[in-house]
């Protein structure tokens, strides 16, 4: 579902090439239960690479791709509940995927526009995402950096269409979701130049 970290720092003449770093990026959702209260969750194992032109944001894009088996809600019956047909059927449908096709600065974000491919649904969403000011390099030589995208949706429109009433004569989960997603980038290293023949 992705996600991009886009900051105009340095002038370059082609884009540089990201990648998210796993271990510290994450995909969250909340959602109503009950219509008084709301459930947060996340996904793991969220990957993907970003195109970044500080020279020309809209020249940038991205792509990433989440397993959906990974979804945790803290509760173990529930989260077999949201694996299984009745919503993500993640052994029919393992991945979620979202694929940029515009960036363009709103103010002081960015609006991030792409494809959102969910329950073997593809749509298209607009995620609005923080500009990052810096870079950082990491104790280990990697250059970092990071952002937060937001966005909402409509789980029907993806055919997660499960639901039951409750007694008050509403809906025991929600329509309208809300996403956060929080991404560390860490730019991708050059390959080493090949060894001069002798």
């Amino acid at each position: 579902f992705s996600f991009v970290a886009f900051a105009p720092l340095f002038a370059s003449a082609a884009p540089t090439e990201w990648k998210i770093d796993s271990s510290h990026s994450s995909a969250q959702f909340s959602v109503r239960h009950m219509m008084v209260s709301n459930v947060r969750g996340e996904f793991g194992n969220l990957t993907g690479t970003a195109m970044i032109d500080d020279a020309d944001l809209s020249k940038s894009s991205i792509s990433a791709e989440i397993d959906a088996a990974t979804i945790n809600t803290r509760e173990p019956k529930r989260d077999e509940h949201l694996r299984s047909p009745d919503f993500f059927d993640v052994a029919k449908f393992p991945k979620l995927t979202f694929k940029s096709t515009k960036v363009e600065r709103a103010g002081a974000q960015l609006k991030v526009t792409g494809d959102l491919t969910l329950h073997g649904v593809t749509k298209p969403v607009v995620l609005t995402a923080d500009v990052p000011v810096q870079t950082i390099k990491d104790g280990y030589g990697n250059v970092k950096r990071g952002l937060t995208a937001t966005t909402k949706l409509s789980r029907k429109e993806y055919g997660l269409n499960w639901n039951k009433m409750n007694e008050a004569g509403g809906v025991a989960v929600g329509d309208e979701v809300t996403i956060i997603i929080d991404l560390e980038l860490n730019q991708a290293k050059a390959a080493p130049a090949p060894a001069a023949k002798k």
